[in-house]
């Protein structure tokens, strides 16, 4: 700040994760978002919370506002594994490192600044706020928590992805500077700075944003026909089929062109959702991503590695959003349901910058986005789109509306690895394949589809292609939002024939998930059976994890499927986790007894000959036992 001449920052950004300034992190985006309207940013990241707070007093009071953006994943997600062990490493901490950020931090760093600065505006951001922003199910706490703008005592969250409401709550903030608010503070010198109190109304109407109330008559334009209130948070404490309701309510609205306003209470208080912005057009994308980054960790990182950092440095991400709609995914959530697409120009001008690394050598190590043949694709008629409800485009079949066009993502794979310095560009993003699998009714789209599976499999694949079926029971890929597993064997088909053909030594790496609302011990087993049956051993797998704000994690805290309210089984406690989780491992010895046991326990012996080929006769068991015992007797 000497070196630059300020004596004051505009906005200060505090962040749980090591700051890279990279188009995939937060902070670095939000951060030069800022910039480039003029304004004095500084950013200061994992801020030691203990002690005398001295980090979060380091840079002084800012002139508008703190801003809390506690990381690129939610930080119980980030610590913790579906065992509420210790992960290995903090992924966004260098060197890996645990023990660098809260937990919680959106919490911590709210209460640390309000502390020492009781006065300043705080607004939250990130993935940890956006997902809390209502009634949630925690499940590291395992209960229900409240609003986190409860909980941290900030002035407001702007949910999801934060340019739109970061720039209109910019110029918002300005304009009261300017304005001579009589409730804004000033410094020594007379210079006007932003309070609590003044951007209250400024807060009110920003779309995109959540704002407590103290009581229900202080809510803007008080409660109408147009709102939808939702069962109070001590409501749903009391029934967990009213916490389905409220979600049911909260995903429609979070992807709906015509969004109406939310509002819960808790206790005394009103927590309000102001309706999201429309997505963001190309041209606004294009310019997010075409900020100055330097897409490198701070210098003062040099010499650590920052594992997160190692997997993208190399990668592109061609656009936001995704229409799958799973389920257990949080996306749809945070970046929303619609397509938001970057310019195939933009892209190659991140191309063209990574290029000028120093330690590039010429492979891309992803063109993707949240699910990478999704770019471009839109509804043909936005009419249609605009009045949908649905959660997802492609479950339960696949929208006629659904303009399925992947030449646009052709075009862009073509470009690149034309480029004389790319010698190769990988897709590390999932793949949906019930996308390429699909009859579009138009030979175009299905010859284009048909193109991109062959050019995926011929070109863009490091000899391993990760896809995602996550289960193999129909049963249970329904309440996952997922395409049936007869999918699988048909991608799988298309994926062998092309290897032949071109004389590839390719895998393909199926991923899949364990203890999944829906799913049972004998679900599990099942798919044990089938996938010995494909000779795989896997190694793609995950016990589910309830994260705030999805389906699966509302059917887990309820115990209801929030589409339907119907009653669904979930696998709560380790033991019953376990006992799933074990089925994946099949083909260890270790597990083996463990597997017989689980199955002659659920008397299922049907599925223990087809698992392991062999039925130990019972009547030998017991025999066996009875001469045991005579020995044991005998000596």
């Amino acid at each position: 700040m000497e070196l630059r001449g300020w004596d004051q920052a505009d906005v200060i950004l505090l962040s749980a994760d090591a700051y890279v300034d990279h188009p995939s992190f937060g902070a670095a985006v939000i951060g030069r978002l800022l910039e480039a309207e003029g304004l004095r940013v500084a950013i200061i990241p994992q801020p030691d919370w203990h002690g005398d707070l001295r980090d979060f007093r380091r840079l002084g009071r800012p002139r508008l506002w703190f801003g809390v953006a506690p990381g690129c994943m939610d930080s119980m997600v980030n610590k913790y594994t579906a065992a509420r062990r210790l992960r290995s490493e903090d992924a966004y901490s260098p060197d890996g490192r645990h023990g660098l950020r809260p937990e919680y931090p959106t919490i911590v760093y709210t209460q640390a600044v309000k502390r020492l600065f009781p006065d300043v505006p705080v607004v939250l951001g990130g993935i940890e706020a956006s997902l809390r922003r209502l009634t949630h199910y925690d499940y590291w706490q395992d209960r229900l928590r409240p609003s986190i703008l409860l909980d941290s005592g900030a002035d407001a969250i702007l949910y999801g992805m934060g340019e739109l409401p970061t720039l209109e709550l910019t110029h918002r903030a300005l304009e009261l500077i300017e304005s001579y608010h009589p409730d804004l503070a000033y410094d020594d010198e007379g210079n006007a700075m932003l309070t609590a109190k003044a951007i209250r109304e400024a807060l009110e109407t920003l779309p995109q944003s959540v704002v407590c109330y103290d009581n229900k008559a202080s809510i803007p334009g008080g409660i109408t026909a147009d709102d939808i209130v939702l069962h109070s948070y001590e409501e749903s404490l009391r029934e967990p089929r009213f916490h389905a309701e409220n979600f049911h309510h909260i995903e429609e609205q979070s992807n709906s062109s015509d969004a109406r306003r939310l509002i819960q209470q808790t206790g005394k208080q009103w927590v309000v959702v102001n309706v999201p912005y429309p997505p963001l057009t190309t041209e606004q994308l294009d310019h997010s991503f075409d900020l100055p980054y330097t897409r490198l960790p701070h210098p003062r990182y040099d010499g650590k590695r920052i594992p997160a950092y190692d997997m993208i440095r190399f990668s592109v991400c061609l656009h936001r959003g995704c229409f799958g709609g799973c389920a257990f995914c949080t996306i749809s959530a945070h970046q929303g349901k619609a397509i938001m697409n970057r310019s195939k120009e933009s892209v190659l001008r991140e191309v063209e910058a990574i290029a000028q690394l120093p330690d590039f050598r010429g492979n891309l190590s992803d063109l993707g986005g949240p699910s990478a043949n999704m770019y471009g694709m839109r509804g043909k008629n936005k009419k249609a789109c605009d009045h949908c409800h649905r959660p997802s485009c492609i479950h339960p079949q696949i929208c006629p509306n659904l303009n399925g066009d992947h030449r646009p993502l052709l075009d862009i794979y073509h470009a690149v690895d034309a480029l004389p310095y790319i010698k190769k560009s990988f897709i590390g993003s999932g793949v949906r394949y019930d996308l390429l699998l699909h009859d579009w009714k138009d030979e175009a789209l299905n010859r284009a589809a048909a193109d991109y599976t062959r050019e995926l499999i011929t070109r863009h694949v490091s000899g391993r292609l990760k896809v995602a079926p996550e289960h193999t029971s129909d049963r249970v890929l329904k309440l996952m939002r997922k395409p049936s597993f007869r999918l699988f064997y048909d991608f799988k088909r298309r994926f062998d024939q092309i290897n032949r053909e071109c004389s590839l030594r390719q895998q393909i790496i199926p991923y899949f998930i364990s203890s999944h609302p829906g799913c049972h011990a004998e679900d599990m087993a099942e798919l044990a059976i089938t996938t010995k049956q494909l000779d795989f051993h896997l190694e793609q797998v995950q016990d589910f994890t309830p994260t705030p704000m999805t389906t699966a994690t509302t059917m887990w805290a309820t115990g209801y499927d929030p589409d339907t309210l119907e009653p669904v089984f979930v696998a709560r406690t380790p033991a019953e986790k376990q006992a799933q989780r074990m089925f994946f491992f099949w083909y260890q010895p270790e597990q083996r007894q463990h597997i017989e046991a689980e199955l002659r326990r659920l008397g299922r012996t049907d599925l223990l000959i087809q698992l392991f080929g062999i039925k130990p006769n019972p009547s030998s068991s017991v025999k066996s036992k009875k001469t045991n015992y005579k020995r044991k007797k005998k000596r």
